[in-house]
């Protein structure tokens, strides 16, 4: 199973990514996680990465892309993945596209775990987090939107983006995920 996963913070991402890579046995990647790896194992894109953190800078689309097409090389990855913050834009969209058809991967499933905005602020209030003000979450909502709007709209074209409820019970929407995936 190749998946992507999307959807706002709060929705649910993380539960069911947990889910669907314990009940397949695939890696779940996250650019960041693989920003962090790539650095500790001293790639030539982790040093370039570094450099560019340590300097306050954001890291460049060829070095993510090198970053990732190093990752799904892993044979950890060779019986699918999710990936997590990735892509965030339609270069990065194409870019991710060809490389899974050099590297002979199937299609692929883009799916967003979709929960209206009022519901995602109900959510996440109730976390009690100290970083969850109703100001905080509606900025991160509104940056998640603005960011994702055109990628959705990508794959959407492509016939390969789908929606699911997530205000659903975890099963359901696990279960609908996976038969999305699958097909």
């Amino acid at each position: 199973m190749f998946l992507i996963l999307f959807g706002a913070p709060g929705v649910g991402k993380g539960t069911q990514a947990e889910k669907i890579c314990a009940e397949y046995n695939i890696p779940q990647i996250s650019t960041g996680e693989m920003l962090r790896a790539a650095i500790k194992e001293g790639t030539d894109l982790g040093k370039k990465a570094k450099i560019l953190m340590d300097k306050g800078q954001l890291v460049p689309d060829d070095v993510i892309m090198g970053i990732i097409d190093e990752r799904i090389k892993n044979d950890d990855c060779k019986n699918g993945f999710i990936l997590d913050g990735f892509p965030r834009t339609i270069r990065q969209a194409e870019e991710f596209t060809a490389m899974l058809e050099k590297h002979d991967i199937p299609e692929f499933t883009c799916v967003e775990i979709y929960v209206p905005n009022e519901a995602i602020l109900e959510r996440l209030l109730a976390r009690g987090r100290e970083d969850d003000s109703k100001e905080t979450i509606l900025n991160r909502l509104e940056v998640y939107q603005a960011q994702t709007a055109p990628v959705k709209e990508y794959y959407q074209k492509a016939r390969k983006f789908f929606s699911v409820d997530g205000n659903k019970s975890i099963d359901e929407v696990f279960n609908e995920i996976k038969n999305l995936a699958i097909n």
